[in-house]
């Protein structure tokens, strides 16, 4: 398949232009992308904000996906750029986690369990001019809702403990607003950070660094909730 530009790489994937219209998300790490599709597909039809999905492409291998090509800053470009303030991020990652917890499993038989994003923090939401959309479904899973507040708010607390942040950009604020939205949801209880914890620290794409500073991560979490 023929590819565009490179418009941006992370952790697992890059992304290049197709078109006007599309984007080609582009795996090194997976065999695969049938599960993320079928999450994004359920999830859309619920009419929770996700990129529409494109047609199959002719050449396009089992770890492509084309993705509508969306417009706008993600939302931490947003809070670096103080086009947006830590409460109204805080609220609108509120509201995200809240609709996405309300669609009912796809495939769990246990009515406890929702839809996970697992992933959910300001660099997976887009800004656009529709409004917010999240990307970035690799992740994704089913279970209670508590462990994606946990794994979101602990992804916070990482960051805000990163040296390496550049000046202006103290998380702290975004966290503790995020965390009092979420209060009500029941936040992010102890034994749903130990089990984020143990999440993240299994997870291969994160730096030694990064799974240095969980701990105390889980007790920036613990002492900003309300």
């Amino acid at each position: 398949m023929h590819t565009g530009q490179l418009l941006g790489s992370g952790r697992t994937a890059d992304v290049y232009a197709l078109d006007g219209s599309w984007v080609l998300r582009r795996y090194r790490d997976r065999s695969d992308t049938t599960e993320e599709l079928a999450v994004m597909s359920y999830v859309g039809a619920f009419g929770f904000p996700v990129p529409r999905i494109g047609p199959p492409t002719e050449g396009a291998r089992p770890t492509d996906l084309v993705l509508q090509r969306l417009t706008g800053p993600t939302l931490a470009e947003a809070l670096l750029a103080g086009r947006l303030g830590a409460a109204e991020a805080g609220a609108l990652l509120a509201r995200l986690l809240r609709e996405l917890h309300a669609i009912p499993p796809r495939v769990s038989t246990n009515p406890e369990d929702c839809v996970l994003h697992l992933d959910l923090h300001p660099e997976n939401v887009m800004l656009t001019a529709e409004g917010a959309v999240v990307i970035d479904w690799s992740s994704a899973a089913e279970g209670p809702p508590g462990l994606d507040r946990a794994m979101s708010t602990l992804t916070l607390a990482r960051i805000a403990l990163d040296p390496a942040l550049p000046a202006g950009a103290d998380v702290r604020p975004l966290l503790a607003t995020l965390l009092a939205e979420l209060a009500d949801d029941g936040g992010a209880s102890a034994a749903d950070l130990a089990l984020a914890r143990t999440r993240q620290r299994q997870n291969p794409y994160l730096t030694e660094a990064e799974r240095g500073r969980l701990d105390e991560a889980v007790d920036l979490v613990l002492a900003s909730s309300p």
